[in-house]
């Protein structure tokens, strides 16, 4: 096979997940899957566990940032249909889906591959740059508290995600100890 159509048989992660056309999976959060995820592998098998509603891995994709209850019915039901995970195995025989490269520098992060989750009104920034600003350390950003929450950094007028992060036992952070942290301090 010449080596132009072999080159062409590769495909990032996050482009396969676009590519398979499932309803309210666009760009972006084909690129949020993608990096929660990091391969066809892994999210496969996440979403075959996350048909049960009350499994880890159904909490784990809700509380990704950008994930709502609509849009995993979709990425679910998709996954629930048996000609859709054939299509998927032939797929996988033409195509090689790359796996998602950790962001530079992220490999170095005191929070590369922990989970982050952002409540209360920060003093310092945004909620915006405090989750990118995690992101771009590796770190993966989710909207709600779960058991696999590694930490929840608490602003001011913190509520119920406080509560359940103490109700779980996840390690909380004010603003200035997360800051110390990310920055090695």
């Amino acid at each position: 096979m010449p080596g132009w159509r072999k080159n062409r048989r590769g495909i990032a992660l996050d482009r396969f997940i676009y590519a398979l056309g499932i309803r309210q999976i666009g760009q972006a959060t084909a690129k949020l899957l993608a990096r929660n995820y990091g391969s066809l592998a892994t999210f496969r098998q996440a979403m075959t566990e996350a048909q049960d509603p009350e499994s880890p891995a159904y909490h784990e994709l809700d509380s990704i940032s950008g994930i709502g209850e609509s849009v995993a019915a979709d990425l679910l039901g998709f996954f629930a249909e048996p000609h859709n995970i054939a299509v998927l195995d032939d797929l996988a025989k033409e195509v090689t889906v790359e796996d998602v490269a950790a962001p530079s520098g992220a490999t170095v992060s005191p929070v590369a591959g922990k989970s982050v989750v952002f409540t209360g009104s920060l003093e310092t920034m945004t909620r915006h740059e405090a989750k990118a600003r995690a992101e771009a350390l590796g770190a993966k950003v989710a909207e709600s508290v779960s058991r696999k929450t590694d930490y929840v950094v608490v602003g001011a007028d913190a509520g119920s995600k406080a509560t359940k992060a103490a109700a779980l036992g996840v390690k909380t952070l004010s603003e200035r100890e997360w800051l110390a942290l990310i920055e090695g301090g």
